[in-house]
């Protein structure tokens, strides 16, 4: 029975990081996108200042968004730690129990 509970809390964890990384790359798909449609309107409205920097602050800014999301799919442990997120469940599951006992 304990098998069982384990491998169905493997499968809850592994289908939340699929969800995780499908909203990633669905991310990434929208930002190629709209930013190919941006850049299709520089390139016809551009009279020499194709290389504006204020014809990519869109693209620089949501790209440095993109980039944070997608370190925080891909390499979850870079900021709190490999393992912070088990270790404050443990914490907030002993508080729990302690307040239960007072």
């Amino acid at each position: 029975m304990e098998n069982h509970n384990l491998e169905n809390m493997q499968y809850k964890q592994a289908l939340k990081r699929v969800k995780r990384i499908k909203k990633f790359y669905v991310h990434l798909l929208v930002y190629v996108l709209v930013n190919g449609f941006l850049l299709v309107g520089i390139l016809q409205r551009s009279h020499g200042e194709f290389f504006a920097l204020r014809n990519y602050s869109t693209a620089f800014f949501w790209g440095i968004g993109l980039l944070a999301h997608g370190l925080s799919v891909f390499m979850p442990g870079l900021v709190l730690g490999k393992d912070w997120e088990e270790r404050k469940i443990k914490e907030l599951m002993e508080k729990e129990k302690q307040n239960k006992w007072d």
